[in-house]
């Protein structure tokens, strides 16, 4: 069993009234919210076979449980980096398993998937460096417990195909829809589609930014909803000093420009998903400036489609220096949870309602 880290957030300060019970006799009385609190989970303990670890993604199966994954070896581009992953619920997690190594070359962004038949998809990519890395996908059909080979997802690709960091979405029509970007000649971003359920993909073309609002290199790592059927959309990470934006009317076939939203970002990783009333739940590091801080890590949360953010609270927080990042983010009914990376050397997780979200952003 792990344990717990609890950390308190005032939600309100001691309200002192005076009730007057008669003319003649008072009755002081204090009232004071209660404190609620931001409880995360480490997945795994200090006890680890690699030194360092990052990127996590993770989904929900039909139990209850959780898979969540990531890449850990000594450091971030060292061959011996793979994709790690651990079963179970907070407080009760499976020791960690090397799930994917193909070869000797650094293993990055795992992105899992599970589909309605219960099946579980995962990406990842392989490479030495990030512009010529391949896409890599294997899968279990029996909750994560045995996998099948790894295969190349679209053969021969170097750059990167499918989702690259954040999970993919089914759209109304059935299509999948994986955000991806490319990191070859400047950052671009696009979307690959998949019509027959992940057998073949095809992409789009690459997106126009806003280059004058959106500085630097450009935009990676598109996290994407839809909110109505046809109507998709897609926050991205930019070098610009805020989280951009692109729209699609057409079921993702084509965008507008991607522009900067009023969202900070340090040039980090963020991850969004939509509750089944609308609501969008977005976890990012609120830091604006190009490779700025990564803590804290915060959670806020959207009622109109993106347009204003009013709840917000910090997941995890530290010094400047730290590092809380690279989060995934899931939702199923008023429910969400996130996975991030602490500090580099833990998977952290949490999990809670919309409810809790007010409350903790009070």
């Amino acid at each position: 069993m792990m344990n717990r880290i609890n950390r308190s957030f005032t939600l309100g300060v001691v309200l002192s009234s005076i009730v007057w019970l008669s003319a003649c006799q008072t009755a002081p009385k204090e009232e004071e919210n209660e404190l609620a609190q931001v409880e995360t989970d480490f997945v795994f303990g200090d006890d680890r076979s690699f030194p360092q670890c990052h990127a996590s993604t993770l989904v929900r199966l039909d139990d209850g449980n959780f898979l969540v994954a990531w890449f850990g070896g000594t450091a971030e581009k060292d061959p011996d980096v793979g994709i790690w992953l651990s079963k179970g619920q907070p407080g009760n997690w499976s020791a960690p398993v090397e799930v994917a190594k193909i070869r000797e070359d650094a293993h990055w962004n795992p992105v899992l998937q599970v589909t309605d038949q219960g099946k579980v998809i995962l990406y990842f990519k392989v490479g030495k460096v990030i512009p010529t890395w391949e896409t890599w996908v294997q899968t279990s059909e029996d909750g994560g417990e045995t996998w099948s080979a790894a295969t190349e997802l679209v053969p021969g690709d170097k750059g990167g195909r499918g989702p690259v960091k954040d999970k993919l979405i089914v759209l109304k029509d059935g299509s999948w829809l994986a955000g991806a970007s490319d990191e070859q000649d400047g950052w671009k971003v696009f979307v690959d589609r998949s019509e027959d359920a992940g057998k073949t993909w095809n992409r789009s073309p690459f997106f126009k930014m806003d280059t004058t609002a959106i500085k630097g290199k450009g935009a990676i790592q598109p996290t994407l909803w839809e909110s109505e059927p046809g109507k998709v959309h897609m926050l991205v990470r930019t070098t610009g000093g805020k989280i951009g934006r692109s729209d699609s009317e057409d079921n993702g076939k084509t965008w507008s420009e991607i522009i900067a939203t009023g969202l900070p970002n340090p040039n980090s990783g963020i991850d969004l998903d939509r509750l089944s009333d609308g609501s969008l739940v977005l976890a990012y590091n609120p830091d604006d400036s190009d490779w700025g801080s990564r803590s804290p890590l915060s959670l806020t949360m959207s009622e109109d489609n993106g347009k204003t953010w009013p709840y917000r609270f910090d997941l995890d927080s530290g010094e400047k220096k730290d590092e809380f990042s690279y989060p995934a983010v899931i939702a199923w009914g008023d429910s969400v949870a996130v996975s991030y990376t602490w500090n580099r050397q833990k998977i952290s997780f949490w999990k809670g309602s919309k409810e809790d979200i007010k409350k903790l952003s009070e």
